[in-house]
């Protein structure tokens, strides 16, 4: 498989303007096929609140902006992806029954796949405002004639900063985790090592594709990345302009978690040789 990850700028609070950038994206994607082995991207990654913006100032005006999942936006987007044979996950704010969330969405030929509400929320932005993700962590199938089915794992910036969420959907068969972020200039350290941590950690693909530009008195640092099994770099930006990343990918690594690095003397799984009995703390309140 292709994997392209998207650092974009964000038009705020104009979900209209920002379609039209993500649609404009997708057609990129699309025509990179020209330069890889592969012959489509087969899975876009876009940064967190991409549709909407992120740096809100009260939760009234974040709701005034906010979609529901069934807006028309998703539908042109899941046209889109049929015309480019792509899955892409993208981040926006979620109206739905009243309550408001930082939301990302899988949407493939098909139209939406999936949807995940970002659970840890950072004392930042409009996650100042939002209602806590009631939904727990799962994958969603991305599945191709031509690549068969693989297995996304949603998460939203800050979650990547705690290894519980990652491990939780690589135990659930995850080979990609796609990752929207807002990291500002100030998190550029966890750009830098989050990403290659956690794939490494999980011994998967992990895409994290954060934004760009200036936004309410943000500026976000870019450092998108694309790291695969064992925490290799695959791809990388060093800054902050607007840029899209692509590796091919097996998925074939992702899924052997036994790593033989020395034949019969030195063998790791991360997941074989887990003591979750042991791990009981974790999980206390």
């Amino acid at each position: 498989m292709l994997i392209a990850c998207v650092q974009s700028d964000v038009t705020f609070a104009d979900p209209a303007a920002n379609l039209n950038r993500v649609l404009a994206w997708m057609e990129t994607a699309a025509e990179k096929k020209k330069d890889c082995a592969t012959e489509e991207a087969d899975v876009v990654v876009f940064p967190e609140c991409m549709l909407t913006g992120y740096a809100f100032g009260s939760r009234q005006h974040a709701l005034e902006v906010a979609l529901e999942i069934d807006d028309p936006i998703f539908q042109k987007l899941g046209q889109a992806a049929r015309q480019w044979g792509q899955f892409v996950t993208l981040g926006f704010l979620e109206s739905a029954a009243g309550r408001l969330y930082n939301s990302a969405v899988l949407i493939g030929p098909d139209g939406v796949v999936g949807c995940y509400r970002k659970i840890h929320l950072p004392h930042l932005g409009v996650d100042r405002f939002v209602d806590r993700g009631d939904q727990p962590y799962q994958t969603f199938a991305a599945a191709t004639p031509r690549r068969g089915r693989a297995q996304i794992g949603l998460a939203i910036c800050y979650d990547a900063s705690f290894p519980e969420p990652i491990r939780v959907l690589g135990l659930a068969g995850a080979d990609i985790i796609a990752l929207g972020t807002n990291w500002p200039v100030e998190a550029a350290r966890t750009a830098q090592i989050v990403p290659s941590a956690r794939s490494l950690e999980n011994h998967l693909y992990f895409a994290a594709a954060n934004r760009v530009g200036h936004e309410n008195g943000f500026d976000f640092c870019g450092l998108s990345s694309i790291c695969g099994p064992d925490g290799v770099v695959l791809a990388a930006t060093d800054g902050d302009q607007e840029t899209m990343l692509l590796a091919e990918i097996d998925l074939a690594v992702a899924r052997n978690k036994r790593i033989e690095r020395t034949a019969g003397t030195h063998i790791i799984d991360r997941f074989a040789d887990r003591r979750p009995e042991f791990y009981g703390s974790i999980t206390e309140g």
